[in-house]
């Protein structure tokens, strides 16, 4: 199994000897604190945004996980932070500096084109899984999306959606991808171009020269701290996130549901929004929550959920103050949500038995003491492109259910992108269609939206698909083979070798769009793998998560499994987490939701038939209980109880 690399960069200035509570700035990509001369430098070229970093104050051996995601390594207090760059598994492999164009076949012709390799691999279609629902592939996204938020689509479709037009043609930054003649969908249409522009990079940004390998720019801290719902700088997250009553994020209510701030002007991002009658769009500290689906949705029920632990733990605790309740309230929603991403959603799409054979996950309830400090929360740039693999099991067809599980209505997910408004009349009947929904089979079909029409109205042709084979080469990533001898150690030279994870037919179709073995694109080869044993997932796309998977952890400080960690859990209030499961928490945040199947990944059946929220296990509150708090700080609960109506907001209540 591949094992994940320890990269250390050195700081020509000490944290420590730096004044308490100044701040000082650095630079995102060599994490080295700069000048205030070179500062002034970065802000006169307007890169400031991307280029550098406030770091506000000493590092506290004791103190929470910060906002920011610096100090999460004591060693390297700037990574962590947003903006730290990618490391990569295997150098990159372009055609030449300084364009660092896509690599060139062994021939030295130029590569297939990108959508006629997708067109001749993956057939469009729509086949429903019997076994996983919907919520498994909201939740990938979801979840995902707190360590790898990025600008590539913004790129195109805002800034840049000329790529195909004659401008397009002296913009550097414009890479279409073309579309052949004999298209089996477009050969009609008279459709011959994608847009797509180049991945935004350190580079591109100004921070480092253009005569480096391109590293690309990703927004997000790389630990799993839930900054795509509270932000990811203290400044965002104090004057849109939090109340500062009760421990409490701001919320607002209407429809009869509680809901994240919202900005109802007309200059926001919810651009598919039909008014005058949509107008809810969030505003809090990261506004990627409007974005596609699943996000949405997670955004509002995260959100919900950090308010339900708050107030549970102000009930136990009634001296606490709001500082004390917020910190613990998200220190909690962090690790529930790690223990349904890692224990439950990846277990059951990677395999349990295969996550602990490989040391991600534990095998027993207790403690695990996993964190090195020579080791910096970063993110590999093969992690969230693997992650695209999972196009092939979205299904875009949104089918809403009432609470008795009777079909509503249908609708295109790609035509929710960018329009929260529409949640505000629907959002009940698409939460109880998230779990009662089949997902999109684990097969070698591509579901036509996803591969036509993926931004919906935004943009006339999208297939994602093929954008991400343009990316791949972009990125330049190695060889599909590289990596299958970087993960398994063995060696390919012939097509026939890749029998050991892909049918024959399959490698046939291989062969037919690339000429040469090492012509193949990492994301084409995981295409056609084959699932691996006790999984559904290909086992190159298992071999990158795993590494990644480890990394996160035993990198992160404040990981919640560490029983050493500053604040950790007690190890009553550990098992007390280790019940988190995706049931109980939309029992706890779904509107209508009062039965559910236990395991709401999986379809209901026989074997998991929908039950009463009642009897679905939760956490118990009181392993949190301060024995220092007496019956004369009850007042101070009351206080903060009647700030939300717990009789009319189930989540709240329970």
């Amino acid at each position: 199994m591949l094992l994940f690399g320890l990269f250390g960069l050195f700081f020509v200035l000490g944290v420590n000897s730096q004044a308490n509570n100044t701040v000082v700035y650095y630079d995102t990509y060599t994490g080295r604190f700069i000048t205030l001369e070179k500062y002034r430098e970065h802000q006169k070229n307007n890169n400031t945004f991307w280029c550098t970093g406030e770091f506000l104050r000493e590092c506290d051996l004791h103190e929470y996980r910060r906002i920011d995601g610096t100090c999460n390594n004591l060693k390297y207090p700037t990574r962590g932070s947003r903006h730290t760059p990618p490391y990569r598994l295997l150098s990159p492999e372009y055609d030449r500096a300084p364009e660092f164009d896509p690599r060139r076949a062994k021939d030295g012709q130029a590569l297939p084109l990108a959508r006629l390799v997708r067109t001749t691999l993956l057939p469009e279609g729509r086949v429903p899984d019997q076994h996983f629902t919907q919520l498994l592939s909201y939740t990938l996204v979801a979840l995902s999306g707190d360590v790898i938020a990025i600008f590539d689509t913004v790129n195109y479709v805002l800034w840049k959606p000329y790529c195909c037009a004659p401008r397009g043609r002296t913009d550097r930054e414009c890479v279409p991808n073309a579309i052949p003649e004999d298209d089996p969908v477009h050969q009609f249409s008279g459709i011959r171009c994608q847009n797509m522009t180049r991945p935004r990079s350190f580079q591109s940004a100004g921070c480092v020269k253009n005569d480096t390998a391109p590293v690309r720019l990703v927004s997000s801290t790389p630990a799993f701290d839930l900054s795509n719902i509270y932000g990811n700088t203290p400044s965002a997250l104090n004057t849109k996130g939090r109340l500062f009553e009760g421990g409490l994020l701001k919320f607002e209510i209407e429809n009869d549901k509680i809901w994240p701030p919202s900005s109802r002007t007309q200059a926001n991002v919810c651009l598919l929004n039909e008014r005058p009658r949509e107008t809810r769009c969030h505003d809090g500290p990261d506004q990627g929550g409007n974005g596609i689906l699943g996000t949405n949705l997670f955004l509002i029920w995260i959100w919900r959920h950090h308010n339900f632990i708050a107030t549970q733990l102000a009930q136990v605790n009634p001296c606490w103050d709001d500082e004390k309740l917020f910190q613990a309230a998200r220190d909690i929603n962090i690790a529930y949500m790690m223990q349904i991403y890692y224990y439950e959603m990846l277990g059951s799409l990677m395999g349990h038995a295969n996550l602990v054979r490989d040391g991600v996950l534990s095998e027993n309830q207790g403690f695990r003491y996993l964190y090195n400090d020579e080791a910096y929360p970063q993110i590999s740039l093969e992690y969230p492109f693997t992650l695209r693999w999972a196009h092939l099991l979205q299904e875009a067809k949104v089918k809403m259910y009432d609470a008795e599980g009777y079909h509503l209505k249908d609708i295109k997910m790609v035509n929710l992108t960018l329009r929260t408004g529409y949640l505000v009349d629907n959002l009940e009947f698409i939460t109880q269609g998230a779990f009662r929904q089949a997902s999109g089979k684990l097969d070698y079909v591509i579901d036509p939206d996803i591969s036509e029409k993926s931004l919906g109205p935004h943009q006339r042709l999208l297939d994602v698909t093929t954008n991400d084979l343009g990316k791949n080469r972009y990125f330049g990533f190695a060889p599909y083979v590289k990596y299958k001898e970087l993960c398994f150690g063995k060696s390919y030279k012939r097509f026939e070798d890749l029998l050991d994870s892909i049918d024959p037919e399959r490698v046939e179709q291989l062969a037919e769009v690339y000429k040469h073995l090492e012509d193949i694109d990492l994301i084409a080869g995981m295409w056609m793998e084959r699932p691996i044993y006790g999984g559904s997932v290909p086992p190159t796309f298992y071999c990158i998560m795993v590494d990644q998977l480890l990394r996160t952890i035993v990198s992160d400080r404040h990981w919640y499994e560490s029983p050493n960690r500053p604040h950790a859990f007690t190890i009553e209030q550990l098992l007390e987490v280790r019940k988190a499961t995706i049931a109980r928490f939309l029992c706890d945040v779904g509107d209508s939701v009062t039965e559910i199947q236990p395991k709401a990944f999986y379809r209901a059946g026989p074997h998991n038939q929908m039950r009463s929220c009642e009897v679905i296990p939760k956490m118990d509150f009181r392993a949190w209980k301060d024995y220092n708090c007496d019956s004369k700080d009850q007042d101070i609960y009351n206080k903060n109880l009647n700030l939300i109506n717990l009789n009319n907001y189930k989540y709240l209540s329970k």
